[in-house]
């Protein structure tokens, strides 16, 4: 017994004498994703968002570190939970697929209610930053399921890739086309069916009738060898998407001392940056293996683009209608996307926001 008290007593003596580390200086997060690392938005939080936060802290003189513990391709949570593991806390810090999100977060959808306005990516994610900065609906909706967007993420434009070939839009008539979900919308007025599938099953589905094309994007559809099955590639560009991005759990935020709050700031938009970049160099591989693999790639002409353009029917309005209905400012949040586009600008093939 007189051992353990005076082992008991040395503690704070030996305590004193290790390295000096106190919980205001380790800082324990987890960074987790759905998906596999492989795929860009939840890569680049494992390739610079982590490494790069300690980096950058030791850079700039902070007593801060942060022990990560890292958990990808669905280890803590599967795609269809993304917004909810942020939520309570699973992970600290995550990629969300906001555009499974139709019901809690369905102004983040805003882009596939609006195709045709542009194919610039880059510019796409660092208009949505701007955007949830400075209108609050779009904050409110990160906020009421107790996170913060730190930096967003989407996909290239979209194309047609079919077993036939495209010269007009009316070579689509009566042909199946897969389009899951809004994309499906995209193809009113051209005579096609549209067909449900994801980039798993597309291979499957054209290769035993179920479906004769697909609107996709390159990016996903080359890894999944589509063109071997679709090999009529056809460039219609119906635009990038914004689909979520890398969040971070509030109560985890008001916790962060304001230098890593700052730092994790300036990783979020670098976040957006890095993959948008490795999404465009991606799409441009994809176009060129693709043809160097025997795929027919044309370029769908200008006035067959007008054509299909004009045909859609109000997918804006529609998707304004319904979203007000349930309380959501959906209109003002489509004038301010496509003014703050046409401010930097742009010009989309169609006025969205115009009365049609």
């Amino acid at each position: 017994m007189q051992v353990r008290v005076r082992f008991r007593h040395l503690l704070p003596v030996l305590a004193a004498a290790l390295p000096f580390a106190t919980q205001a200086e380790t800082i324990r997060m987890t960074a987790g994703g759905p998906q596999s690392a492989s795929l860009p938005w939840i890569g680049v939080i494992q390739s610079l968002v982590v490494p790069e936060s300690n980096r950058r802290l030791a850079a700039a003189g902070s007593e801060h570190h942060i022990v990560w513990r890292e958990a990808y391709g669905g280890a803590l949570y599967k795609w269809p939970n993304s917004l909810e593991a942020i939520e309570i806390g699973l992970t600290d810090i995550g990629w969300v697929g906001a555009l499974w999100e139709t019901s809690k977060m369905p102004l983040q959808n805003v882009t596939y209610y609006t195709p045709f306005v542009t194919d610039d990516l880059i510019l796409l994610l660092d208009l949505f930053n701007d955007l949830h900065q400075t209108t609050p609906a779009l904050a409110a909706a990160w906020d009421a399921q107790n996170q913060i967007l730190l930096g967003a993420s989407g996909v290239d434009t979209y194309h047609l890739m079919t077993t036939f070939p495209v010269e007009t839009i009316d070579d689509l008539q009566g042909r199946k086309i897969l389009a899951p979900g809004p994309s499906a919308t995209w193809l009113e007025g051209t005579g096609a069916v549209a067909v449900n599938g994801g980039l798993s099953t597309y291979y499957t589905q054209i290769s035993t009738g179920v479906a004769d094309g697909v609107l996709t994007i390159l990016s996903g559809a080359y890894p999944y060898r589509i063109h071997e099955v679709a090999p009529y590639i056809t460039l219609v560009g119906i635009g990038a998407q914004f689909n979520g991005g890398m969040a971070i759990n509030k109560d985890t935020w008001e916790r962060l001392p304001a230098d890593v709050r700052e730092i994790m700031a300036q990783l979020g938009r670098d976040y957006s940056r890095r993959m948008g970049e490795i999404v465009m160099a991606r799409y441009d591989e994809a176009l060129a293996a693709v043809a160097e693999e025997g795929a027919t790639v044309v370029t769908l002409p200008d006035a067959e683009k007008r054509r299909w353009i004009d045909g859609l029917p109000d997918i804006a309005g529609n998707w304004v209608a319904s979203a007000e209905a349930r309380g959501h400012p959906a209109g003002e949040v489509l004038r301010i996307y496509l003014d703050a586009f046409r401010a930097r600008g742009g010009q989309p093939l169609r006025d969205w926001d115009q009365p049609q």
